[in-house]
């Protein structure tokens, strides 16, 4: 198994930490802390994503589905999908090399229950043709594309590898997404309803919530609709002093009904 640099941060091992990880070198832990005292708000940020993520999951379960398909999944540590719904098979796809065979070594007590695919999200194609020698695509499946959309340009048309997804997802299935608008996107179409191109800048590409929204095609989303990540069918009410997150992280899921 090919290893990661340890004198080197990774996003991966760093995302880990954030999340309480331990698959994660001193290296990686210095980047984080460095990075939260320049963003506050890093760290909580990371952390609704992945709560997120978790009551996506256990919803859709409850809704049946029981086949999961997480794309830039990054390492399957920290309450991944196939560790909230223990009686589903999870296909994990990520691009990076290094980050898929780490991966594969977490899942090794797991075969029977999760693979590692490394491929890149933007050839549908290929990625459903891996992964469906592990999954049935013939019965519904739920697609988790959290926080990663936004790490793709609108130059590499993510739209296009979405529908695709879509097209060919069983009816039944779902798709899980969650997505960073800034406020100053969310006032773009408060102002007048028209979706944007995203606005790039060294953190990926933000889109205003109607441009989040048609990812989803036509698809019925489930309620809430698409909200903040906190306000997505949350475990518990909101409490005074609860953080609140400048940089807006929008959640939704969506069934396909035929």
């Amino acid at each position: 198994m090919r290893q990661f640099d340890h004198q080197m941060p990774h996003p991966a091992r760093m995302y880990d930490y954030m999340l309480g990880g331990k698959d994660n070198f001193a290296v990686d832990r210095q980047a984080i802390d460095q990075l939260a005292e320049l963003i506050p708000e890093a760290v909580p940020l990371a952390r609704a994503n992945r709560a997120f993520l978790q009551r996506a999951v256990r919803y859709v379960a409850r809704a049946g589905v029981d086949q999961f398909l997480d794309l830039g999944s990054g390492l399957p540590t920290q309450g991944s999908a196939h560790e909230v719904a223990p009686e589903a098979r999870v296909v994990y796809v990520d691009h990076d090399p290094v980050v898929a065979a780490h991966a594969a070594g977490l899942l090794r007590h797991a075969p029977s229950r999760a693979r590692v695919v490394q491929a890149d999200l933007l050839q549908p194609e290929d990625v459903l043709a891996r992964a469906g020698e592990f999954l049935d695509l013939d019965r519904p499946i739920a697609v988790l594309l959290v926080s990663i959309l936004h790490f793709l340009p609108d130059s590499a048309d993510p739209e296009r590898a979405v529908a695709v997804l879509r097209e060919r997802l069983a009816p039944g299935g779902f798709l899980v997404v969650s997505h960073v608008t800034t406020m100053a996107r969310l006032e773009d179409d408060e102002r007048d309803g028209r979706p944007r191109r995203g606005r790039s800048s060294g953190g990926g590409t933000d889109r205003t919530p109607a441009r989040i929204r048609a990812f989803f095609g036509g698809w019925p989303l489930e309620p809430p609709g698409l909200v903040q990540a906190t306000d997505w069918r949350p475990d518990r009410p909101k409490l005074v002093g609860d953080w609140s997150l400048p940089a807006s992280l929008m959640a939704g899921v969506a069934k396909k009904v035929h």
